[in-house]
């Protein structure tokens, strides 16, 4: 009996199909660099478009309601992924704002010499560019949010109701969407991740002590926003997905406490996930690098239940968290990619280790524990591709 990708990847998440391999074409991602590098030893040169590379590995494609305003990944929605912007000077960078800010800040260069350029980016952050290196993660200067008047400021780009967040033509986008066939993720916010975007990740820390109240009213416009925007939308289109992005850890820990996360961001977050619950919506995805493991359980204890990527040279050990957690934790990723560096004997015992026991549990989705970097040669990919394939029982892809 045939079965519809949407209700696959809520099978799989349900624990419903033990051994199935799933793997979400939104968690396994490569640096842009790799794709490239890879067409130099011997890759089809179209492995650099999306659509082709999904087919390529049989990923399967999970589609971000991304033309929706509402999270770090609206800037990355098909027709802008390989957007750039070009500011002169010899300069183009790709489009970087990781909050759902409308409009966005003007991008400019405000000085340059021979190696660097400094420029206000989309996201209202001064950053200092490597110009040989422009793809790279740029210098972080400075933030838009430094006090009450430029919050004030900066919160009008926050506004539910600006018509520039929404598809022009709903109606043709709420039918569009209802008739795909593929699982659709709405995102619905960040109360930590967005926040540091706009001030900081030292001053933000510093905030949660000096002016609380301050973090407070940013909390409470973030939730007034995800509230609109989900209400909205699902009040028309089915989802089967939620997605917060936080990435408030490191490899240590938590980058703020959990008591802090008890206080500030769990009644918010529960305000959110019992919206979702309320239209049906019961996998609801969050995004962190780092070691969460003191996480886990605070996410788990507010419905937020499909973690990613499980970090492995954080020390998340995902074998572990099954046992510990059972079928109230969802896993994606958690492959180190470090082994896919090393060559084809480290990736089967990094594989072997976890894969075939994940698996079988169910609830998981296979990926590499963050984007795929340079380092990982493209034959080493495609290794690794198929013993994933040989342990689910399925045939080897031709590549």
């Amino acid at each position: 009996m045939n079965i519809s990708p949407k209700q696959r990847f809520l099978d799989i998440c349900h624990f419903k199909r033990p051994g199935d391999l799933c793997m979400p074409s939104t968690l396994n991602r490569f640096w842009e660099q790799t794709l490239e590098e890879w067409v130099e030893q011997g890759a089809p040169k179209e492995i650099i478009h999306p659509h082709f590379l999904n087919d390529y590995f049989q990923f399967q494609n999970i589609h971000w309601l991304t033309e929706i305003k509402s999270g770090a990944h609206s800037w990355l929605a098909v027709e802008e992924v390989s957007a750039t912007i070009d500011l002169g000077h010899g300069i183009a960078v790709g489009p970087r704002v990781l909050s759902p800010i409308v409009p966005h800040y003007e991008p400019r260069v405000i000085s340059e010499n021979e190696r660097t350029a400094t420029m206000i980016n989309e996201g209202g952050q001064t950053v200092k560019y490597m110009k040989d290196s422009l793809d790279r993660m740029p210098t972080f200067l400075d933030w838009p949010v430094k006090d009450r008047a430029s919050w004030n400021e900066h919160k009008k780009r926050l506004d539910p109701n600006t018509p520039e967040r929404w598809p022009s033509d709903w109606n043709a986008y709420v039918q569009k969407m209802n008739d795909k066939s593929e699982p659709l993720s709405l995102e619905v916010g960040s109360f930590y991740g967005f926040l540091r975007e706009w001030v900081g990740s030292e001053r933000i820390l510093y905030m949660f002590y000096d002016d609380p109240v301050l973090i407070e009213d940013m909390m409470e416009q973030m939730l007034y926003l995800e509230t609109e925007v989900i209400k909205r939308t699902l009040k028309d289109i089915k989802i089967q997905l939620a997605t917060f992005w936080e990435d408030m850890a490191y490899k240590a820990g938590p980058l703020i406490s959990p008591a802090m996360v008890r206080k500030f961001m769990m009644p918010r977050y529960k305000k959110i996930t019992d919206l979702l619950h309320s239209y049906g919506v019961d996998v609801i995805f969050l995004d962190s690098d780092g070691n969460v493991e003191q996480l886990v359980p605070l996410w788990l204890e507010i419905g937020i239940n499909y973690i990613w990527p499980f970090e492995v040279a954080a020390g998340n050990d995902a074998v572990a968290l099954r046992k510990k957690y059972g079928k109230d934790l969802i896993i994606g990723g958690a492959i180190d990619k470090r082994a896919l560096i090393k060559g084809k004997k480290a990736i089967r015992e990094e594989v072997m280790s976890k894969v075939p026991f994940l698996l079988e549990q169910g609830g998981y989705f296979p990926s590499v524990d963050h984007l795929v970097p340079p380092d990982v040669t493209f034959e080493n990919y495609c290794y690794y591709i198929n013993l994933m394939r040989e342990v689910a029982g399925l045939e080897k892809l031709s590549f």
